[in-house]
């Protein structure tokens, strides 16, 4: 992403205004929010927004806020969007959504993707959204039970896995809540652990190491690399439904395919701007997932990756 010369700071969120072409006021302005680093999704939005021919500073603007890690400052920089009074405000991850909807119940939010809308209370039905919310769903929570299936294919004798939450995201307790329920079904315990910030991972993976836990799911919303390097100093396989997750030393993830999912956020943006109603678009789910595995991170923990698995893999990082 091209990042303009100009950098103003709210707090300790970074922030970066669509200066260029700001003299055209009557361009239509798109309020990005997102919780931390916002590659690949705002790349990979843009160029869906060019297929259906918008251009940054020829027919589009961005007033674009990253809370830099800090969930705590999402509110405050939604709130900012509104005064803006921006035309649409799209958001990344669950996090982001809950903070739009908090600041405003007028202005368009589209997700670019967001875990389980319908569970986090964002939405009212996919099919009929209700309020000013709309875009795509990550569907993450149904992916639990099915990481388990894998942690058990590349672990047999798999006995206990804890789930490394988010105790500032309410997708946490969804989460723990599914993947204990897919692990009463293939007799395995889940210890829930719940932190905050990356300062509180090395206390939580001691303490599954002390609990004896055969691997660990981490949350999507959560610090990748910082929990990729201590599941690998603890000896633990770590697993997640983010697809980022293996390429930051995860051993696996199985995901949606992000980038349909926030090429499919700009269909939103068309359709709205071209006059309709968060309402009247149903939120849609992925159609195509992806089984991601790190052989760098399976060969330093000693885990031999079954050949079927690898075979079915869509992507091996080698």
């Amino acid at each position: 992403m091209k990042r303009r010369q100009s950098i103003l700071l709210l707090g300790s969120a970074a922030v970066w205004p669509a200066a260029a072409h700001a003299q055209q006021a009557k361009l239509p302005r798109i309020g990005v929010l997102v919780p931390s680093n916002p590659e690949p999704f705002f790349s990979v939005f843009r160029q869906g927004l060019s297929e259906h021919g918008y251009v940054e500073g020829k027919n589009i603007e961005f007033e674009f806020r990253s809370a830099d890690g800090k969930a705590e400052l999402l509110r405050a920089l939604a709130e900012e969007l509104v005064r803006l009074k921006v035309d649409i405000i799209v958001v990344w991850t669950g996090l982001a959504a809950i903070a739009a909807k908090q600041a405003t119940t007028q202005i368009p939010i589209v997700m670019a993707s967001a875990a389980d809308p319908m569970g986090m209370g964002l939405i009212a039905s996919l099919a009929r959204p209700g309020g000013n919310i709309t875009g795509m769903s990550s569907t993450a929570s149904e992916l639990g039970p099915k990481l388990l299936e894998f942690i058990r294919a590349l672990l047999p004798a798999t006995r206990r896995v804890a789930v490394l939450a988010n105790a500032d995201d309410p997708f946490g307790k969804i989460l723990v809540r599914e993947v204990q329920q897919g692990g009463q079904a293939l007799g395995i315990t889940i210890q829930a652990v719940e932190v905050r910030a990356a300062a509180e991972y090395e206390a939580a993976f001691a303490a599954m190491k002390k609990a004896r836990a055969d691997a660990v799911i981490v949350q999507g919303s959560l610090t990748r690399k910082a929990a990729a390097e201590l599941a690998l100093k603890h000896r633990l396989p770590a697993v997640s439904f983010n697809g980022l997750f293996p390429k930051e030393g995860g051993l696996l993830s199985y995901s949606a395919n992000q980038d349909d999912v926030f090429r499919r956020a700009a269909y939103y943006i068309d359709r709205i701007l071209k006059g309709a109603k968060p309402n009247d678009l149903p939120v849609e789910q992925p159609t195509r997932y992806e089984l991601t595995i790190n052989l760098q991170t399976a060969k330093a923990l000693g885990i031999t990756v079954p050949r079927e698995l690898r075979i079915r893999a869509d992507e091996v990082i080698e």
